[in-house]
């Protein structure tokens, strides 16, 4: 009861007295939506208290920009909260969250598939889930709690999980033929003999993710590996240019034409003139099953673009387009470094142009004494702070394309990392346990084998994917267009008393 008086009184310490003595005034924000609301609030209020003021309720004209307030509800609170903790979106940004409620998720799929770990994580989160209503309402540990507060998030990793699992054919590290029989078939009666050359092709591929027939062949690691890097590089471009664009509705939105034609143009171009191509030369290579080396391609498109390609040619016509993508990347440096801070400087002096006499009239009035003179205004604009500004962001974004182009390949290392971790301790424990008759040692091999895949696979394997997929979004995606420079709307609240323990 304390604590509510002191926030009620605290919160009248804002309120300014009118000139009368006699009322007081206060000024806040509020949501549109919640006009109606506070006005028959404070008609109750007025009715409540048998005042003989009535409370008079205006909308004013703010200076300053208001905070950023989003309506959320119990499944994408989780998601909203991973952006926050980035930084909290500028009043009428463009909101990263709907965008991470799918890609965040699958994202962290694609390094953690695995569909036995998958539903295993769904047991835990539809536990969470079922108890929604006890949990809520009790005092849990730190742990608990963060585990509690994004069991939405874990939900959907989970069923994401169990997709990508399916596609790379992988239950605890174990192949099975969900789908049908595999594509290839021995070649002779010593098919298992080391010294053969292996399995051939007899019909249509498998018809959903990974042949089991890979797993535990010779070349099971060099497919994988650049299947994997392959797909990487393309989710991280296509992440990339989602981001790109989003700025350029924010541009839109802002009417800010400058950041259309400086920044979101050039930004596009310079990205899908290399990586764009490079994710174009991935898809070509898988549908004509072409043995062209696309590192050779891609080195020797800067070192030295007009030689012949030779046995590395993918499609007709691809030197002359390496040379054309090649000039645009080189035009979109210039393009974005230079213009926009000329611009704005001409713009800057049109709007101040003649305003510098305005105040000569008068010979007694110093300079001094003009408190926003235009003189004054006219000095705000400094040219080489805005340059190096531009500067810098420019160099941010081109080294940014390579580096964060190179970033993505955490989505293969960690898949990586993941699936051989699962086959140790599937090979080198369940299995060489289960080689002995002895029920003991099998019991003992069942427990290190549960307990490996509980807290090494599940819990800290499960927290590094998280991680990894969190770093993908704040600094790869959310870079390209969110400047998450506003501040939350932080409304007075009796029922947010009791959580403060402040």
């Amino acid at each position: 009861m304390v604590k509510t008086q002191k926030a009620v009184y605290d919160t009248l310490n804002m309120l300014n007295f009118d000139v009368t003595k006699k009322c007081l005034v206060g000024e806040g924000w509020c949501p549109i939506f919640a006009k109606t609301k506070i006005q028959e609030a404070l008609q109750r209020a007025t009715f409540d208290s048998s005042s003989q003021v009535g409370i008079i309720f205006h909308v004013m004209d703010a200076v300053e920009s208001p905070p950023t307030y989003f309506r959320t509800n119990r499944f994408t609170n989780a998601f909203q909260e991973i952006v926050d903790a980035y930084g909290v979106a500028k009043y009428q940004e463009a909101n990263p969250a709907v965008y991470t409620i799918v890609t965040f998720p699958f994202l962290f799929a694609v390094m953690f598939g695995d569909w036995g770990h998958g539903i295993c994580l769904l047991l835990g989160a539809l536990v969470l889930i079922a108890r929604e209503s006890k949990l809520s309402s009790q005092k849990l540990g730190s742990f608990m709690e963060m585990l509690f507060g994004g069991r939405y998030v874990l939900l959907l990793m989970s069923i994401f999980s169990i997709y990508c699992g399916l596609i790379y054919n992988e239950f605890f590290s174990v192949p099975f033929h969900i789908f049908g029989d595999s594509a290839y078939k021995c070649r002779d009666a010593t098919c298992s003999d080391a010294q053969t050359v292996g399995l051939i092709k007899y019909k249509d591929p498998y018809p959903f993710g990974v042949d089991p027939s890979w797993r535990g062949s010779r070349s099971e690691l060099p497919f994988l590996n650049s299947l994997k890097m392959k797909m990487s590089i393309l989710l991280g471009v296509a992440q990339m240019n989602l981001g790109i664009i989003l700025s350029y509705f924010n541009a839109r939105f802002f009417s800010s034409s400058l950041d259309i034609k400086y920044q979101f143009i050039p930004q596009i171009i310079f990205l899908n003139s290399l990586f764009g191509y490079l994710s174009l030369l991935v898809v070509v290579k898988w549908c004509t099953g072409s043995q062209a080396d696309l590192y050779h391609v891609m080195i020797y498109m800067f070192l030295s673009p007009f030689e012949a390609l030779g046995e590395n040619r993918l499609f007709w016509g691809q030197s002359v387009l390496q040379v054309i993508l090649l000039l645009l990347a080189l035009i979109a440096v210039p393009w974005m470094l230079f213009p926009k801070p000329f611009i704005l400087k001409r713009l800057h002096m049109e709007r101040f142009q003649g305003r510098t006499y305005g105040m000569l009239g008068t010979s007694e009035m110093g300079s001094d004494d003009q408190p926003d003179s235009a003189r004054e205004r006219a000095e705000e604009f400094n040219f080489s702070e805005v340059f190096v500004h531009q500067m810098i962001h420019s160099i941010e974004f081109v080294l940014g394309a390579v580096s964060n182009t190179a970033s993505y390949l955490r989505l293969w290392a960690l898949s990586l990392a993941h699936s051989e971790l699962s086959t140790v301790f599937y090979e080198k424990v369940l299995l060489l346990a289960w080689g002995y008759e002895n029920i003991i040692i099998r019991l003992v091999g069942l427990a290190v084998f549960a307990f490996a895949t509980a807290f090494i696979l599940l819990m800290m394997e499960t927290l590094s994917a998280f991680l990894h997929a969190l770093r993908l979004h704040w600094v790869e995606f959310q870079n390209k267009f969110y400047h998450g420079d506003g501040y939350k709307f932080m409304p007075f609240s009796f029922a947010l008393l009791a959580d403060d323990e402040d």
